[in-house]
């Protein structure tokens, strides 16, 4: 029996429309990274599996796709040595020693083993931006997948505000320039850190991180409770909840959060560490509200973001008016560098998810009508001598930028028709024996049904009512 043709779950297939929809915002995307001066790289689709790992969190590491050595792996391993005392295999251990390498979480980690094996070939501050797919092994559902898109771009190299802020100067840019309404969300882990001290469990920074990060799909609720599974007392809870609920503009916010980090909350205790998170977001909005960026900007305490190499602002993006999980996210790091041996390089980076931008622009009807088809005119073919007669007409316009078909097959006009419908091509030529003999070319715009002759040396005018 012939085999049925699948693709693994969480992966798609991306037709002529999707593709074009695609690349009009990988386009649209690097044409703001470029005006900021960020230039592109590109890293393999795999990296030592010891590059990945410890770098995402417990919950990022089990979603790491991992790579058997060869197709022959498990030949001459001994599996007994692999088993618990209760009879059970050790698969972590099993896996480690069956694969060496992986396939990349995210952009962000191997670009950080990028500068440091490639630090005497670059100058810092180092902008650059990278759009290639990444794998997750995650569970897919709507808008969460297993190979995706990111288009992220980071500066490293620099501890100066300015290039958050040019991060969200780049945002506000590009869905602006998409037609969507967005809300950035900002917060820092500093200030979490010091959420954590207040609290009186500053060794919990990175529980408490990860349950604050799933607030918006669980609730409130869940996050208390997965808290309390973690070892914080109802005391600290108490410190911790109304932070996450904070209401007010962002100004109102920061004092109420320097206030808290002072030491007026019940314990008593300061946090530096959280104080310094503070006058960075002071500063940082600051900035926002001088550049005058359009889109809505927001304090979001409870924005925590799980991957742990965050060590600074941290920044997330919703669209407004369509039901989907953030668009775009990203942070400031200190010590990602550090890893690889390369210490006190500071970076800040965002990645916009171009999967979930895709569902976005598709369910606003946002993408542009010249993306769907790339083809602006349709030639029909109306016999052998027409089609030697529209040949260098079709060339010419080619040359000049225009796209262009010939319809390959004399078939009824009918067909054709239907044809540049499908493909949304919005002229078409009819071009037959009375044209010939005036040496016309026939258009007909097939959305309004205006027609005209125009001459066929007339590159020109021909242009003129294509692009109109």
């Amino acid at each position: 029996m012939a085999q049925k043709p699948s693709i693994p779950k969480g992966t798609r297939d991306f037709g002529p429309a999707e593709t074009a929809g695609r690349n009009y915002i990988f386009d649209t995307v690097k044409s703001v990274f470029r005006t900021y001066g960020y230039m592109p790289i590109e890293t393999p689709a795999m990296e030592n599996l010891g590059t990945l790992l410890g770098k995402y969190g417990d919950e990022g590491d089990k979603l790491l796709f991992r790579i058997l050595n060869s197709g022959d792996a498990f030949s001459g391993v001994d599996m007994e040595a692999f088993r618990s005392e209760d009879g059970s295999l050790n698969g972590k251990a099993l896996s480690m020693k069956l694969c060496e390498k992986g396939l990349r979480y995210d952009l962000t980690v191997p670009f950080a083993r990028f500068v440091v094996q490639h630090q005497n070939e670059i100058s810092f501050p180092f902008k650059r931006y990278q759009i290639q797919p990444v794998w997750r092994a995650d569970r897919p559902q709507k808008g969460r997948y297993r190979e995706f898109y990111q288009c992220d771009a980071d500066v490293i190299g620099s501890r100066s505000l300015l290039n958050e802020l040019e991060l969200v100067q780049i945002v506000d840019r590009v869905f602006s320039l998409f037609g969507i309404s967005v809300l950035v969300k900002i917060n820092n882990r500093k200030v979490l850190t010091g959420l954590a001290e207040i609290a009186g469990f500053p060794d919990k920074v990175v529980d408490i991180t990860v349950a604050i990060d799933k607030i918006d799909k669980t609730g409130i609720e869940a996050v208390e409770a997965e808290m309390r599974e973690k070892g914080l007392t109802d005391e600290a809870i108490a410190v911790i909840e109304p932070v996450l609920q904070l209401k007010g503009s962002n100004d109102e916010k920061i004092a109420r959060m320097k206030e808290l980090l002072s030491g007026a909350s019940a314990s008593a205790i300061v946090s530096d560490t959280g104080l310094k998170g503070i006058a960075e977001l002071e500063e940082l909005f600051g900035l926002i509200n001088a550049a005058g960026i359009s889109q809505e900007v927001e304090l979001d305490l409870s924005l925590a973001r799980g991957l742990n190499y965050y060590t600074g602002a941290i920044f997330e993006v919703k669209a407004k008016d369509f039901q989907i999980g953030s668009i775009c996210g990203g942070g400031r790091y200190d010590n990602l560098t550090g890893i690889f041996g390369l210490p006190d390089m500071s970076g800040v980076g965002i990645s916009f998810g171009a999967d979930r931008i895709y569902d976005v622009l598709k369910g606003l009807d946002k993408f542009p009508k010249e993306v769907t088809s790339s083809t602006r005119l349709l030639f029909a073919n109306m016999g052998a001598d027409e089609m030697k007669y529209i040949l260098p007409v079709a060339g010419s316009l080619r040359e000049s930028g225009i796209p262009c078909e010939i319809f390959a097959d004399a078939a009824k006009l009918k067909k054709q028709f239907d044809y540049a419908a499908r493909k949304s091509i919005p002229f078409i030529s009819i071009t037959g024996a009375d044209e010939m003999a005036g040496g016309l070319v026939n258009l007909k715009n097939l959305e309004t049904g205006e027609q005209i002759s125009v001459s066929k040396d007339d590159i020109a005018g021909i242009r003129a009512f294509l692009e109109q």
